[in-house]
């Protein structure tokens, strides 16, 4: 941590929302994507993105950017978003793929995926307490969960990466 920048509950030593496979000694946060599409879809929302990140996208599924911009985007009051479609698991996002491998939903565009998504779960909303990150664990199973720990300085730098 550098010097001026206040200690928030994640930079604390030990275990994290009382997961079994968390360990005494870690410092930051774990999470593994399990590849349930639980961060894909729900409620109807948005998915902003850049101009870089549409260019790449369209390139990605082999189209031009105005047919990206037609085909798979819609226009909010938050700005451009991704589009939405009603699913019985709610508004899935157009690129969620829940075909090809059963019993796992998998990110038509994931290479390229926008920062919204790249950033999950480590949203301002999410890390604002440990009970935020906690209510989060309730929909997503890979919060708490891999071998991996998230160093704290990570997860402030994708949390500044966008206003969720």
């Amino acid at each position: 941590m550098s010097r001026g920048e206040r200690t928030e509950w994640f930079d604390r030593v030990g275990v994290r929302a009382g997961r079994g496979d968390a360990e005494a000694s870690d410092h930051g946060l774990r999470f593994e994507c399990s590849q349930c599409g639980h961060c894909c879809t729900g409620a109807e929302g948005y998915v902003n993105f850049t101009d870089q990140e549409a260019e790449a996208m369209a390139r990605e599924l082999g189209i031009t950017l105005d047919e990206f911009l037609r085909d798979y985007t819609h226009d909010t009051p938050e700005g451009r978003s991704l589009t939405e479609r009603p699913t019985e698991h709610g508004f899935d996002c157009i690129f969620l793929d829940r075909e090809t491998s059963p019993g796992r939903a998998l990110c038509r565009v994931y290479r390229c995926r926008p920062t919204q998504c790249r950033t999950w779960p480590f949203w301002a909303s999410n890390l604002s307490s440990e009970h935020a990150w906690r209510r989060a664990a309730i929909e997503c199973p890979g919060i708490d969960r891999g071998p991996k720990v998230i160093p704290p300085e990570q997860i402030r730098i994708s949390r500044a990466a966008v206003k969720m």
